[in-house]
């Protein structure tokens, strides 16, 4: 038998002492002390004027409320009666048909001024245009449309006289469905497409030079450049120019409010526009919450969708 040597195992190597935390220097505490305090009133700001009153009006929503009883607990109810309203849904039909033809409009008349400023032009010339397009988003939109609603009207305003200038019949602007339609948006897409125009602007100037030309030395000329080049690279600009641009035209009130008090009929009525009378008119304050939520709602799954749809055609550099 053969006596095998057993050797004794080789000792464990000593374990890696401890590392301790790194502490936090007094100037980095401070830094995100600083940080925190010039955060503050922005975070401040949202809390208090948009959390708050979102809660708020959820609550709200389900209670009738006519400021001057106690709130009543009223569940579901004030949800079913706006459902079941007629002028509340053809008000919802209004605002999407407005949201679609306002914000193409919108978007196709900054897109094609954007690219015209774009191109050759004196720098000087290019500043005017920019501070022209941009003009009337500064000025207040009741103003606007009580300026609008004179040039509109059927009897004596600018724009029919332009119109028989040329032999066309005089428009029943704020008078006819179609034609009120037609004048809020007109309104909404003049005082609104500067910012839009703006966005585009930056846009094309983060486009390289050297794509342009490298597409025109093979070939592409004009709206094929544009289109194969100009509007891929210029999608993410697009993305928020939509966004925002539904955004605001879901929340239009001033302009159907002053040009057409929601008329003829309720064929320019707004969501806005009823939870205003609904609230302040009617001291309906549980019903108008109610609208408010499943405009907030209908807002926010919009622009859900768009952003899903993003990531097939917005491409980034």
């Amino acid at each position: 038998m053969t006596n095998t040597e057993i050797r004794p195992a080789p000792p464990a190597p000593p374990a890696a002492p401890r590392r301790p935390a790194p502490r936090t220097s007094a100037r980095t505490r401070g830094t995100r002390l600083l940080a925190a305090l010039f955060l503050a009133p922005t975070v401040v700001g949202i809390v208090v004027f948009t959390v708050v009153p979102i809660l708020g009006s959820v609550v709200l929503s389900l209670f009738q409320w006519d400021v001057i009883e106690s709130p009543r607990w009223a569940g579901a109810d004030n949800y079913r009666e706006i459902l079941s309203d007629s002028t509340v849904l053809v008000s919802f039909r209004n605002t999407l048909v407005f949201m679609v033809l306002a914000v193409a409009l919108q978007l196709l008349i900054a897109l094609t001024l954007a690219i015209t400023v774009n191109g050759r032009m004196p720098a000087w010339l290019r500043s005017v245009f920019r501070s022209a397009f941009f003009f009337p988003l500064v000025l207040s939109a009741a103003s606007i449309s009580v300026v609008m609603k004179y040039l509109f009207n059927e009897g004596f305003g600018p724009v029919n006289w332009l119109l028989g200038t040329v032999g066309i019949a005089p428009v029943a602007w704020l008078t006819s469905e179609n034609g009120a339609m037609a004048a809020v948006i007109l309104t909404y897409v003049w005082q609104q497409f500067g910012f839009s125009f703006l966005l585009f602007v930056g846009g094309l100037n983060n486009i390289p030079r050297e794509v342009h030309e490298a597409a025109s030395l093979d070939g592409a000329t004009g709206l094929r450049k544009h289109l194969s080049i100009t509007l891929p690279l210029l999608s993410p600009t697009l993305l928020v120019a939509s966004v925002v641009g539904i955004i605001n035209a879901l929340q239009v009130f001033e302009q159907p409010y002053v040009l057409t008090a929601g008329g003829p009929g309720d064929s320019t009525r707004t969501v806005v526009m009823v939870i205003y009378e609904t609230a302040f008119e009617q001291l309906r304050f549980g019903t108008a919450s109610a609208t408010g939520v499943l405009l907030f709602v209908l807002i926010m799954a919009v622009t859900t969708l768009q952003f899903r749809l993003s990531r097939r055609f917005v491409h980034y550099q």
